[in-house]
Parts: C-alpha cells; sequence; structure tokens
C-alpha cells in the first residue's frame, strides 16, 4: 500500500456520506474524509492529515459537480459547527438520513428490518423553538455564535436561518449590553468572566422567554440588562439569569433567578396546553414532533384502553398524547423541575389518568416491577446516549406487549434494538422523521 501524506495533492471521485456530513472516497486502498463534498462528485483534494486510522483532505477544485448541490445561503456554512448540509438538496438530504439509519439497523443491531420512509419537513428553515448560543469575545466584542467544527472557537451565527428571529435579536442586545457595560464574557480555559450562554425559547404565538447564562450575577448592571432585552424584544414575556459556576459543560445547571416577567413559557402541541421551565425538554421543531407524536402514540395504542409507561416523559408531550386514549399512563422523568412542568401540564389540561414520577428510568422501572404493574405498552425517549441495560433488563422484566423507542441517534438505537431482541422482542415496523431540516 502506497503511503498517504500531508499536503499530497489526487484526484479522486466521492463514493459514500458519513453521519457527519464528510464525503468518502478512496486513495490507495484508504478511506479518505472530504468536508463539503457530496457522493458521486469528482474532487482535486490536498491531504491536511494522515493518520494512522483516518485521513481528512480539502476538496481544491470540484472537477464534476452532483446534480444534487445547492448553493448553501449561509455566510456561515463551512465555518460554524451546525447545520452541515445546507450544500446538496433537500431531496437528497432526506434519502442520505434514512439510508444512515438503515446502515446503522444493519451494521450495529444486525436487524433485517428498515425504516420503511421518512416523513419530510414541512419548512427546513427557521423551524427551531429553541436557540442556545454560545457566547465569546472576538477582538474585545462580546459575540454570539457557534463553536466552530472540532474546537470551542466560536463563531458569530448573526443572521442563523435555522433559528427564529426572535433568539437572533435577544442575543445581539445581550451582546450590545455586554459591550456598554464592560461585562466579560466567560473563558472556558481560564474559567473567568462572567456571560456564558444565551438561551431563548419560543412558543407558536410568538411570546419567547430569555435565559441568560453566567458564572456571576450583575450587580446594578441587571436592570439594564432587563431593559435592553425588553427593548429589542418586545415579544418576550419572561427573563431568566442562570447562575452556573460549575466548569463542566452543562450548560443549564446551578440556581435560576426570574429578572423580569415569567420563567415559564405556554406553548401548544397536539392540541395541549404546555408550561416550560427554561430547563424543560421539548421538542424543537414542533411541526415534526407533531408527526412523530402520532406515530408514537398509533403504535404504542392501537386501540384505546390499558396502561402506559412512558419512560424520559420530559414535560410531559408524549404522556399526555397517550392519555387521551390510555386508562392510565405513567411518566418518569429524572429532571426535577420536568416533572412539576408534566404535573402542571396535566392539570392545565383536565388529564387526570396521568402520573409522574420523579427518579432515573432504571429506578423507576424497577420500582414499577416490584409493584407488580406490567403496562400494555412501554413509549421510551431517551437523550442520544440511548437506553442502559438496566433499563433494557427492567422493561423486559415488565413485559408489555408492545414497546415504542423515539430515538435521535440511530446508533444507539440499533444497538438497543439489538439488545432488546436478546429477549424475545423483536422490531416490527420503522419510519423516520426528520426532525432537524439541514443538520446531520
Amino acid at each position: 500500500m502506497v503511503d498517504i501524506n500531508k499536503n499530497q495533492i489526487y484526484e479522486a471521485t466521492i463514493e459514500g456520506f458519513t453521519s457527519e456530513g464528510l464525503g468518502v472516497c478512496r486513495i490507495n486502498g484508504r478511506a479518505v474524509f472530504v468536508k463539503g463534498a457530496l457522493p458521486g462528485e469528482t474532487w482535486r483534494l490536498r491531504i491536511v492529515k494522515a493518520g494512522k486510522t483516518a485521513v481528512y483532505a480539502r476538496g481544491e477544485t470540484c472537477l464534476g459537480a452532483s446534480p444534487e448541490r445547492t448553493e448553501p445561503g449561509c455566510p456561515l456554512f463551512g465555518r460554524c459547527g451546525g447545520c452541515g448540509l445546507m450544500h446538496m438538496s433537500y431531496r437528497e438530504e432526506l434519502k442520505m438520513k434514512l439510508a444512515r439509519v438503515n446502515d446503522a439497523f444493519r451494521r450495529i443491531g444486525g436487524l433485517q428490518i428498515e425504516a420503511s420512509e421518512i416523513i419530510p419537513a414541512d419548512a427546513i428553515l427557521r423551524y427551531r423553538n429553541k436557540s442556545v448560543y454560545n457566547i465569546s469575545e472576538g477582538n474585545g466584542v462580546p459575540v454570539f455564535g457557534f463553536y466552530r467544527s472540532g474546537s470551542h472557537d466560536v463563531v458569530s451565527a448573526q443572521g442563523c436561518p435555522l433559528q427564529s428571529e426572535t433568539a437572533d435579536a435577544a442575543a445581539a442586545a445581550v451582546c450590545a449590553w455586554m459591550k456598554s457595560h464592560k461585562i466579560s464574557a466567560y473563558n472556558d480555559k481560564s474559567g473567568k468572566g462572567a456571560v456564558r450562554h444565551v438561551f431563548v425559547r419560543s412558543a407558536r404565538d410568538g411570546s419567547a422567554v430569555c435565559c441568560v447564562v453566567s458564572a456571576e450575577g450583575f450587580g446594578k448592571h441587571t436592570a439594564f440588562l432587563v431593559s435592553a432585552l425588553r427593548e429589542a424584544c418586545p415579544e418576550l414575556t419572561g427573563i431568566v439569569l442562570c447562575i452556573n459556576k460549575t466548569r463542566g459543560n452543562t450548560m443549564l445547571a446551578g440556581d435560576f433567578y426570574t429578572l423580569w416577567g415569567n420563567a415559564e413559557l405556554r406553548d401548544v402541541l397536539c392540541g395541549f396546553d404546555f408550561l416550560l421551565s427554561p430547563q424543560s425538554f421539548f421538542q424543537i421543531n414542533p411541526v415534526q414532533a407533531e408527526k412523530l407524536y402520532d406515530l408514537a402514540v398509533g403504535f404504542a395504542m392501537p386501540d384505546s384502553g390499558g396502561t402506559i409507561l412512558d419512560l424520559y416523559c420530559g414535560a410531559g408531550t408524549i404522556s399526555l398524547c397517550l392519555a387521551r386514549r390510555a386508562e392510565k399512563v405513567i411518566g418518569a422523568e429524572i429532571v426535577p423541575e420536568a416533572v412539576e412542568n408534566a404535573r402542571e401540564n396535566a392539570r392545565l389540561n383536565g388529564i387526570t389518568n396521568a402520573e409522574f414520577l420523579l427518579g432515573d428510568a432504571a429506578e423507576a422501572a424497577k420500582n414499577l416491577a416490584d409493584r407488580g404493574i406490567h403496562p400494555d405498552a412501554v413509549v421510551v425517549d431517551p437523550p442520544r446516549k440511548g437506553l442502559s441495560p438496566e433499563v433494557i433488563d427492567e422493561i423486559c422484566r415488565m413485559a408489555p406487549e408492545r414497546m415504542v423507542y423515539v430515538s435521535c441517534n440511530p446508533a444507539s438505537l440499533a444497538r438497543d434494538l439489538k439488545r432488546f431482541s436478546e429477549f424475545g422482542y423483536a422490531p416490527s415496523v420503522g419510519i423516520a422523521v426528520d426532525m432537524f431540516p439541514r443538520t446531520t
């Protein structure tokens, strides 16, 4: 095998695409990953990194573009670590995402089943109801944005086409206030500085809550922050300060203080009203979430009645949808504020057949199994890391007739489905829903 070295030039045709949005070609028998290249394209490439396990190249010249290539339409494309698929048609994006799911099923799970379809999004821009910006300083001026791919360098995200205009205006107002009042940005490396993040959640009616995350309070400058945000974003119904003194990457940690208005935001999903604290989990794309939840309810409950267990229930979104048809719904969630939101959301909507438990999913499932509760169906919607073996064991100990797995990570989903198969559960239907258009 001929060695590949840094700065060598090659011509190659892109044969595949990774889950991170990198084109893949083969040079001298080795897989080479190329940012921004699409399958079927021919490129003149420069090797930028040639390691023992992976080789990366930069596209110098496209010698033959794919018919699915499009203009990104975003000045940040290629610099920030956000939407990595704006250079391809939406049709090709859907095809790639469905292939990724089915590849994980085969390669990781060893499963015969394939996801039969992917449900496209109605809107592929401005669909996010939650924005989280990192705050940094560039040339001594506060900026808001996202991390550059593969680093903790913040790239300005003003005008990002996926975020709401309210979020954009709120983050800009915070940065302008910081500059005016000489408030510093937090430095990850030194652990010094103040403002870390700006978090904005918007409801369908246009109202929004802004949460400023800082390592310290602002004293006499706080009132000016509130005024700046209210002037820039009259649609705000609440402004919150989160004092996060930890050195980790957890954003919403520490103590929360309502600076003005109401810390909770009211939103509507699937015909239900929801009260959401900044810490509550809530689907980022509400239109697609309704399609997803309709599928989940239909799979969990082909007929009305019965008891349903909803693990990782968050603020109770799926639970309330299930409660329309179930005799009893039990939701479990580890975040105290989310559980309180779920209980309040049930009261708000007149739901009396839903119970919400605070605790780890494995612990909740074990306690229910110990009590002899055998739900007719179990619905899980875990974080990206998926389910622990303990959770799977306890679910199977309850022996539900049906299980519905809502996943945001095909790899962990496939791994967990393989584990479930060891207990005699076989997946019967798989459908993908594009929740985050233009992103990997």
